[in-house]
């Protein structure tokens, strides 16, 4: 989150070119190489994760994920080593990014194997409830900073506070971490595959990964629209920097009250519908609402859009993240969730910082994001009328 809110301060210390664009554009690319790795991730630790256990996978990922974010965190900028300093931020996106391959199936999995009966969705919502505590975090820091400290203060240091503050509470999740007991489900089964036959398995079931693929890429694209590209978004619309960031910060609330709430309605009424109404919003809705936005860009009506386009992602998602689960064969599950989750985010979400940089700069139209979202909308509804449960769920 944080790499994304201040891509800008990053690109000039990693990536100076001269041209302002251009160095925010090397910023972004890198953001979005670090997914490029999820896949590989996927495969390799979701493997590990299907083989040796849910607790032990978790606890792998936060180890290399460690060491990625305090790379990037202490690297001297490029005025400091040239250009080792933005050889070294990559290294870190990369390795940040094949770590978090297996984390959010990782997570995800260990949640619906141990909710109670009938609370899968509730249980699993709160995956994703956690990344928006890390989005309301990194917003209020940058908004704390930002009074705290001038413009220059902040694009020479300032952005590596919250960083230095992520590092600061891995030993608290190691230990948080090493607690987790073993899912029942996973101690329960008469046999573990090997990695070989896992491999195997997932090239069998090819068709349930790319239903999975479709769906999440509504979730994904969504998601670092309203959270990571928001500020680069408020700039360009002119807006203050400070405004920005407080509209992040109640975008994080907003899906946080959401993503619960509409996990246990999945529980309720089934996935599949809220999958079919969020999509179909999201299609219908997010360029009109974009050019209205545009139309008289202020801190009032990019609050309003937002928290709009929150609210679909918060319903669809709560709904979508379980659903993935469910169409998974338990034998592949946590590395068929990584991988389908992490190729669309690879494809298509970690980009999108970078690709709505690009359409603005190329069509200068700054309402085309919005388009950008009713696509992934339609591949979302693709892959939700296609997926099919492994087994009757309980609602």
């Amino acid at each position: 989150m944080v790499f994304g809110y201040y891509a800008t301060a990053i690109g000039k210390a990693f990536f100076p070119t001269g041209s302002a664009f251009l160095s925010l554009m090397l910023s972004l690319m890198t953001f979005g190489a670090g997914f490029l790795m999820r896949p590989l991730g996927a495969i390799v630790l979701g493997a590990y994760a299907d083989r040796h256990g849910r607790r032990a996978g978790l606890l792998l990922t936060l180890s290399l994920m460690s060491i990625g974010i305090l790379s990037i965190a202490c690297t001297p900028g490029y005025a400091s080593i040239g250009l080792i300093a933005p050889l070294v931020v990559l290294c870190g996106r990369l390795l940040q990014g094949f770590s978090a391959g297996m984390e959010l199936g990782g997570v995800s999995v260990y949640l619906s194997e141990i909710a109670t009966p009938g609370h899968k969705g509730f249980y699993v919502s709160w995956q994703s409830g956690s990344q928006q505590v890390a989005v309301m975090f990194a917003a209020l820091v940058g908004v704390l900073l930002g009074r705290a400290l001038q413009q220059e203060q902040m694009a020479a240091w300032g952005w590596r506070v919250p960083l230095l503050i992520g590092c600061a509470i891995i030993p608290f999740l190691f230990r948080l971490r090493r607690s987790l007991q073993e899912t029942e489900e996973f101690k329960a089964r008469a046999s573990r595959p090997s990695t070989t036959q896992i491999f195997r398995s997932l090239r069998v079931n090819w068709r349930i990964v790319l239903t999975g693929t479709l769906m999440v890429t509504m979730t994904t694209v969504s998601f670092y629209m309203i959270t990571a590209y928001t500020p680069t978004f408020g700039g360009e619309l002119h807006l203050a920097p400070m405004d920005s960031l407080l509209v992040t910060l109640c975008v994080g609330a907003s899906n946080l009250f959401w993503l619960p709430i509409m996990g246990a309605l999945s529980d309720r009424i089934g996935r599949r519908p809220l999958l079919f109404a969020c999509t179909a919003l999201m299609m219908l809705s997010a360029y009109p609402a974009m050019l209205w936005l545009v139309h008289d860009a202020s801190f009032s009506r990019l609050l309003a859009v937002e928290l709009w386009l929150s609210f679909i992602y918060g319903s669809y998602n709560g709904a979508m993240v379980v659903f993935l689960t469910e169409i998974m064969p338990i034998d592949v599950r946590t590395s068929g969730f990584a991988l389908a989750y992490s190729l669309a985010t690879a494809i298509f979400g970690g980009f999108t910082p970078a690709i709505s940089t690009y359409l603005i700069h190329a069509t200068h139209n700054p309402a085309v994001p919005g388009l950008w979202l009713s696509a992934a909308a339609m591949l979302g509804l693709i892959g939700a009328y296609f997926a099919r449960p492994q087994r009757a769920a309980a609602y």
